[in-house]
């Protein structure tokens, strides 16, 4: 299948262009921008006037729910959800049924991604066996069966022992290392970011030193281990300069951030709304306004959905019985479009945020509009808007953002040059 695509401002941060240009699609790869190959003869055309044309956005959370809760999700509805938010390339923590800790599991994953075709997937391997934090699982093995990197989420290792050696072993084979930085007795039993919203509330609170405790006690592991580290869901201000202070040590460390989080505070929290429940918690404007800094500079040098989908009974119970999580790659590039409607990151830098910072991090074959390179585009309009909830494909519609009108519009997106999702 060959398809021109004509018209459209090109913007590829990879690279630094933003022109308006015509893209060519041979054969599943970009061949061409500006003029045609010779002989190129298209199959299809798509008519991209007025409409940005950028590489396919990667985000490095999105949990697809199987095998095991496919009351949540499955593989082909949530990487539906992920094309719909002009995702082409993602990654699926290890919280599946039974864990992704085996070569068994990671097959399944890939096999039925393909299967679906939506999007590209890149499992992210446990890094103890069941997430126990107790016995390394089998991480060469999960290697070779396609896992790009390694974590254990919220489960902790409760000994900073067996975590070292975690990492020194992961270090040998040069794997990487996700850490969802979080102390477990300091969050234990919390459902809100400590502060006078919490309080409020009557309800438990969950203090910043609870990620900045663990994250200073991860960094000096990192250092002491060599290995490459990505931090992800970030939540304080103080937990960005702790990263920025690494970087700039010269630490291989990357981290990124929950899209809502640098949408939402802990004050969403005061009507109750179980949709804002999330693990590590909405914290303080102060947070916000720090986290919006850290994206803006680069030290945080990718954006996540952080999409974790649930069945409507989840959200049912009293707040602090209900379980955490939004339901949100779906509408991560209109969500994102908000941060520059509202003035905070320029449209080259926010792309950046969702496509070659991500892909760096964790290096992954992705997030380039590269000549040669694999044709993952997304096409979408940035004059017209997005009623959030309109059409939803993720089975979880655990979301505090449906009904609401966002900027921009997903046209197209294209995986392998293939239409995985036109709007």
């Amino acid at each position: 299948m060959r398809t021109a695509i004509l018209g459209a401002r090109v913007i590829d941060p990879a690279s630094g262009l933003d022109q308006v240009t015509d893209l060519y699609i041979d054969g599943g790869k970009l061949v061409a921008t500006g003029h045609a190959p010779s002989g190129f003869a298209a199959d299809q055309t798509l008519d991209a006037q007025g409409l940005i044309a950028a590489p396919g956005l990667v985000d490095l959370s999105v949990a697809l729910r199987e095998p095991g809760y496919s009351r949540k999700g499955s593989i082909a509805t949530e990487t539906l959800a992920a094309a719909a938010g002009g995702v082409t390339s993602l990654c699926c923590p290890p919280f599946t049924k039974p864990v992704l800790d085996t070569s068994a599991v990671a097959e399944l994953i890939l096999d039925r991604a393909r299967e679906a075709g939506h999007t590209k997937v890149f499992p992210i391997g446990a890094l103890s066996k069941g997430l126990a934090g107790e016995q390394l699982a089998e991480l060469v093995a999960l290697r070779d069966a396609g896992c790009v990197a390694f974590g254990n989420g919220l489960d902790n290792f409760r000994s900073s022992r067996t975590l070292r050696r975690a990492l020194e072993y992961a270090a040998t084979f040069d794997l990487q290392v996700i850490f969802h930085s979080q102390d477990f007795d300091l969050a234990e039993g919390g459902l809100a970011h400590e502060g006078p919203t919490a309080s409020f509330l009557g309800l438990a609170g969950i203090p910043e030193t609870a990620e900045t405790v663990a994250l200073a006690r991860d960094l000096l592991l990192v250092e002491q281990s060599g290995v490459r580290a990505h931090f992800s869901q970030i939540t304080s201000a103080r937990g960005a300069e702790l990263i920025a202070a690494a970087q700039a040590r010269g630490l291989p460390v990357t981290a990124d951030v929950a899209l809502y989080q640098l949408i939402l505070t802990d004050e969403a929290l005061i009507d109750f709304s179980s949709l804002y429940h999330v693990q590590p918690p909405l914290r303080s404007r102060a947070d916000r306004d720090g986290l919006r800094e850290a994206v803006k500079t680069g030290v945080i040098s990718a954006i996540a959905s952080h999409h974790q989908p649930h069945e409507r009974d989840a959200k049912l119970a009293p707040f602090a019985a209900t379980e955490p999580g939004i339901s949100s790659v779906q509408l991560l590039l209109p969500l994102a479009l908000s941060l520059v409607q509202d003035g905070l990151l320029d449209l080259p830098t926010l792309l950046a945020r969702l496509t070659n910072g991500p892909a760096a991090a964790l290096r992954l074959p992705a997030g380039s509009l590269r000549v040669g390179g694999a044709a993952d585009i997304v096409l979408f309009d940035p004059q017209a808007s997005t009623v959030a909830g309109e059409q939803w494909y993720s089975k979880g519609s655990n979301c505090p953002f449906i009904g609401h009108c966002l900027p921009g519009a997903v046209r197209y997106t294209l995986v392998d040059g293939h239409i995985s999702y036109q709007g």
